[in-house]
């Protein structure tokens, strides 16, 4: 069973297994406890589903309404004009179809995030544009520091979920709205609202008042998610009428099944049961999070979603905490190596009752450290625990630059302090605030990088000592990657989703337009030098003034 259940996780890529495929590979008997799909465990109640039951014949048997008129009992029910929703089949059919019409060139999104936001672009060719979450940070997403990376990177679609899927982080509403007015002239802002209805940190979360007074903003709201109906697969968006009508016109007519009519008719009737259902699973997600806190080396990140994001102690395989978990007992967990921005060190656990969550600690001791080792000490990286895992440079990579356990680790090696990010206060008379300016380095200084021992095979030496060397991810730089905090990437435009994924990217402009290689220069540039027949300069240009865009020693 168990070489079974790993094939099921190695073919479904950045997702999970169905639950129908792994209650097959487990035979027979009762499926396993499902703390890898995040849904709602106290909706639908009982007596819904004996009406469903009941009418079950009636609704596989004849075809739905059309999405129009379902469309048109969510909005009297959300109190929301009919023509600024869009209902899809899920939200991801709505994305699809976001991806194919609004989507042009590049999309720029945070990560890790839910995987169909950075896969769909890709898919169809897209350039995306990842920025990166910090672990130190507790993986907050800085508004101020992405509206820099989608300046610099040029990007025309930027896209917000809130909460984070995994890591449930929330953002404020009014730091949203100020977001949306400052990226006002991108083709597209996306709003994905997927899980704010589980969220208690404000009474009124959502911006999609606000979405539907602008011309180039969508909110993107789940349905099963919320109901705990992940089969039924219904979701919506929220838009402007002309945004809201382009994707509308372009969903198929019986887009939505007969279950998913039958439950948005029912909800008028339940409102009640569905609010205490919303209550009950924000007390279990403070009751979850202290009994995994007290685990040792467990740390829980906050969360405002219906699922909490762990990371496993020094050491743990998260690949093997999960296949030990399902098939020692029967206990489904989210291992989240296969997500861009992650490592195989996070899991993801969705909330649930009590009960089960008693089950999930008593079986995450076994796993992690036997049964009579509760209190025992968590083995640290400098005592010579190897790492086991798959993702071993991403383990190390995340630990020396971001901090979390291993906070200021390079920074002790130069003898400094842990430098941390800087945000300036708003300018007046803009939406965002801007980051704070870097702190250059004075002259002679050693750069960081150097001195806390840059793992990088080949420098750039143009006798600046205050620019760290680059590495390029493709190989063609230096190492796979470099694990200096102080190191960008390469400076060549073409590496997009390399600058995007590097943990140390500071949003910053290249120190120098010329790069080593003179096939990294722009064209423009080796044209001009052909026409002048200075084909022959060398890539590293001597030292000399600059005139007329021309480097250092030309023109």
């Amino acid at each position: 069973m168990a070489d079974n259940v790993t094939s099921l996780f190695r073919s479904t890529a950045a997702h999970s297994p169905s639950m129908a495929a792994l209650t097959r590979e487990g035979g027979e008997g009762a499926g396993p406890v499902d703390f890898c799909i995040p849904c709602n465990p106290y909706f639908p109640t009982p007596a819904m589903f004996d009406d469903m039951s009941a009418r079950l014949r009636d609704i596989i048997t004849y075809y739905p309404s059309s999405a129009d008129t379902i469309t048109a009992e969510l909005c009297s029910l959300l109190q929301l004009p009919p023509q600024c929703v869009a209902m899809g089949n899920g939200s991801t059919e709505l994305i699809t179809w976001i991806d194919h019409l609004l989507v042009r060139e590049s999309l720029a999104i945070p990560v890790p995030t839910f995987g169909r936001w950075t896969d769909q672009p890709m898919e169809t060719g897209k350039r995306v544009d990842m920025f990166p979450l910090q672990e130190s940070s507790g993986f907050a997403l800085d508004l101020a520091q992405y509206a820099e990376f989608i300046r610099a990177r040029g990007t025309r679609v930027a896209v917000i979920c809130n909460p984070n899927n995994p890591d449930g982080g929330f953002l404020h509403k009014h730091a949203i709205v100020q977001f949306m007015d400052a990226m006002a002239d991108l083709d597209l802002v996306v709003i994905d609202e997927s899980f704010l209805e589980f969220a208690d940190a404000e009474a009124e979360p959502s911006v999609v008042q606000e979405a539907m007074l602008r011309p180039n903003v969508i909110v993107l709201r789940s349905l099963g998610k919320n109901f705990g109906l992940h089969g039924i697969r219904f979701g919506y968006l929220v838009a402007n009428p002309a945004l809201a009508g382009r994707v509308r016109s372009m969903l198929p007519k019986w887009n939505l099944n007969s279950f998913a009519e039958h439950v948005v008719f029912m909800l008028k009737e339940h409102g009640a049961e569905y609010a205490q259902s919303l209550q009950q699973v924000r007390r279990d997600r403070l009751d979850m999070a202290s009994q995994l806190s007290s685990l040792p080396g467990l740390t829980v990140y906050p969360s405002q979603g219906n699922f909490l994001f762990v990371r496993l102690p020094v050491g743990a395989e998260g690949t093997v905490v999960r296949d030990r978990m399902l098939t020692e007992h029967r206990i489904l967990v989210r291992e989240c190596g296969n997500k861009i921005g992650s490592s195989s060190r996070f899991l993801r656990l969705v909330v649930r009752p009590q009960v089960d969550v008693r089950r999930l600690v008593s079986g995450l001791e076994q796993v992690l450290y036997g049964t009579s080792r509760r209190g025992a000490a968590v083995p640290e990286l400098g005592n010579g625990t190897s790492y086991s895992s798959g993702t071993a440079a991403v383990d190390r990579l995340v630990s020396e630059t971001n901090g979390s356990g291993m906070r200021g680790l390079a920074a002790q090696a130069t003898g400094g302090g842990a430098p941390g990010p800087a945000v300036a206060p708003a300018a007046a008379g803009t939406g965002m605030p801007l980051p704070a300016a870097a702190s250059a380095v004075p002259a002679g200084a050693v750069p960081a990088g150097r001195a806390a021992g840059c793992r990088c095979r080949r420098r750039r030496r143009s006798g600046r000592v205050d620019r760290p060397g680059r590495v390029c991810t493709s190989g063609r730089w230096g190492s796979s990657r470099c694990l200096s905090p102080s190191h960008s990437l390469c400076p060549s435009p073409s590496h997009s989703l390399s600058r995007s994924l590097c943990p140390s990217l500071r949003l910053s402009r290249r120190p120098s337009p010329w790069p080593r290689r003179r096939r990294h220069w722009p064209l423009w540039h080796r044209h001009r030098l052909r026409s002048r027949h200075l084909h022959r300069l060398p890539c590293r240009p001597p030292p000399g003034p600059r005139r007329r865009g021309f480097p250092r020693g030309v023109g």
